[in-house]
């Protein structure tokens, strides 16, 4: 059995001993790929709102202020009381709720393509056609760029983190080993597959919450050996995930007080501390649940040793 303490403890000595590295490694993956809900304000989680309204009330993105009289009476009701909603809201309680939305964000950002592509069909119903054409256009290029490099990139970041758990040098050169050829295409595939199903299982809510878990493992998986199928990604996470599913959950919810010192402090502490600190843990995590599958000798627990990252 694992305990939050004892991964958080080796986590901060690893972030220690690569402190330097650790940040630009983190730095760069949030910056592309948004990652880490908190690090980088404005760049992700404005744009890429998880709220399927986002657009119709966003002035940054349409020009001109959308007339009331235009909308429907349901687009109406929705507007005035979100305004109304956030007159009534604190400094501090709007705080809170920018962290919530940047851990939720993080969670199902891999779901936003699709939040955009209904945002432009709503742009389309009031006659704004040519900006849902830009938003469609936009939205094909964002989730192209997510699959073949943000993807990929968010792999080569765990696989740093697997390393420098064993290592005072681990360079930032590592966040290519997953580009390499015969790599690159197969963990593409492997993330693509996985996103594609937490969509899908996202349309029943509880159960995209328990999948998101269970497949919680598979970029460390292909981190550790990028070469392996599609299958047997799953399967292992699947093993490894059972019954941790909670205790992981858990141990999220554990950087949320981190999380919203750094929306306090614009994403500067995340970029600082809580990106390498919240990496490191969940590598710590991942190599617990390796050992204990190469223990138990889980199926396919063979596909855990090609890499030798311990």
């Amino acid at each position: 059995m694992w305990k939050r303490k004892e991964l958080k403890d080796k986590a901060k000595q690893i972030v220690k001993k690569n402190y330097w590295t650790a940040i630009l490694v983190c730095f760069i993956i949030a910056l592309l790929t948004g990652e880490f809900g908190t690090s980088i304000i404005g760049i992700w989680q404005e744009d890429d709102s998880i709220d399927p309204n986002f657009i119709l009330n966003n002035e940054k993105i349409i020009e001109n202020n959308i007339n009331l009289s235009s909308l429907n009476k349901g687009e109406k009701i929705d507007i005035i009381v979100q305004e109304e909603f956030q007159k009534n809201l604190t400094d501090l309680q709007i705080n809170v709720i920018q962290a919530l939305d940047a851990n939720l964000s993080n969670i199902t950002k891999s779901q936003k393509f699709i939040f955009k592509i209904k945002d432009a069909i709503q742009l389309i119903n009031i006659d704004k056609n040519t900006i849902a054409v830009g938003l469609i256009i936009m939205a094909i290029i964002s989730y192209a760029f997510t699959i073949f490099i943000a993807d990929p990139l968010i792999v080569g970041g765990k696989r740093y983190f697997l390393k420098a758990r064993t290592s005072k040098e681990a360079k930032v050169s590592i966040l290519r080993d997953v580009f390499k050829k015969g790599r690159w295409i197969n963990v593409v595939q492997i993330m693509f597959l996985r996103n594609i199903y937490n969509a899908l299982w996202y349309f029943t809510i509880i159960f995209g919450v328990i999948k998101t878990y269970e497949y919680r493992m598979i970029p460390y998986i292909i981190a550790e050996n990028p070469n392996i199928e599609r299958k047997k990604a799953f399967k292992l996470s699947k093993q490894m995930m059972k019954g941790n599913k909670w205790k992981t959950f858990i141990l999220d919810l554990s950087f949320f007080g981190w999380n919203f010192l750094s929306v306090l402090t614009f994403g500067l502490l995340s970029i600082l501390y809580v990106n390498p600190y919240n990496s490191a843990t969940f590598a710590e995590l991942y190599n617990i649940l390796r050992t204990k599958a190469i223990n138990e000798k889980y199926e396919f627990y063979e596909e855990l040793n090609n890499e030798k990252i311990n």
